[in-house]
């Protein structure tokens, strides 16, 4: 049977944090979350915007409940102000959606020191789960839903001695090594909880192409020069809409029959409707350890 926002099951209290929440995948995420009934936590680094997309939602969906939380993935300390806005104020995180990133921008780094894309979609996500666990190991069945992209292909292994690809910077090589870093702890959080005995699922979903300000932003920063305007008029012309491309995470995040472990994609790699994918990467258990030991090193916390 295919997947749409009509198969969400309804999600009275469930609680559901969205990182990037404001824009794109994560917006059409949380608009199907809360339509069904989930409280959804809109984190958002611009809290504006985070509460422009929240006024647009209850528009569309009056009973809709929406809490925007200020969160910046390029900085550890409103990463950890976020977290414990959180875990102060909720007893039970159901779904954690890692949505969020940057992708092929010009050479940066975060407000800590961090290559910027390796800092935002991976290490500002591993530090938000890390102060999110407790909350995450009380709720039964919790989910963390960590979204990928075909392009952790670019990258071979994760770079543990050289993470921030300092002097060996481009920035679809960086996208890639980001993209990876995603995938490997999407499975490494599903083998290390499952060891533990825990009943947290940890599943990974890529959206294929889609449509969003993720390609007009990388466009725009020109740092992936023409191919960047190549992939926004690709997606534009080509690629599915914003909300199917949400899909595939929206099923990892609350099909009931969905298990720990799995890897929701497009049909058709990227288009189409979402479905389970078989993990590909070669030396995982590795590449796990790998990812782990500097995820810790880097940001000072520990995930199981």
């Amino acid at each position: 049977m295919t997947f749409t926002t009509e198969s969400i099951p309804p999600l009275h209290n469930t609680v559901a944090l969205i990182t990037g929440g404001n824009g794109g995948l994560g917006y059409h995420s949380a608009l199907a979350l809360s339509a069904k009934g989930a409280h959804v936590i809109l984190g958002s680094r611009d809290p504006d915007k985070g509460a422009q997309a929240r006024d647009t939602i209850t528009s569309q969906h009056p009973d809709a409940s929406i809490e925007v939380l200020p969160l910046d993935l390029a900085s550890l300390a409103s990463i950890a102000t976020a977290a414990h806005t959180v875990t102060s104020t909720h007893s039970a995180l159901n779904i954690l959606m890692n949505n969020a990133g940057i992708m092929a921008l010009p050479e940066s780094t975060t407000e800590d020191g961090f290559e910027s894309q390796f800092g935002v979609n991976h290490l500002g996500h591993w530090a938000l789960t890390a102060q999110l666990m407790p909350l995450l190991t009380q709720t039964p069945g919790a989910r963390v839903v960590t979204t990928t992209s075909t392009a952790h292909h670019f990258a071979s292994g994760i770079n543990h001695t050289n993470p921030h690809l300092r002097g060996k910077y481009s920035p679809w090589g960086a996208y890639g090594h980001s993209k990876l870093a995603n995938y490997y702890f999407a499975l490494g959080l599903h083998k290390k909880a499952q060891a533990a005995g825990m009943s947290i699922m940890s599943m990974l979903a890529h959206p294929g192409l889609a449509h969003t300000d993720l390609q007009v932003r990388t466009a725009a920063e020109g740092g992936a020069g023409a191919s960047g305007e190549f992939f926004k008029r690709l997606a534009a012309t080509r690629g599915m809409t914003a909300a199917d491309g949400a899909l595939p995470q929206l099923r990892a995040a609350v099909d009931p029959d969905a298990q720990s472990g799995q890897f929701y994609a497009p049909r058709k790699v990227n288009t189409g409707d979402p479905i389970i994918r078989p993990f590909l990467r070669p030396f995982a258990q590795s590449q796990i350890a790998k990812l782990w030991a500097l995820s810790a090193r880097e940001t000072g916390l520990a995930i199981l």
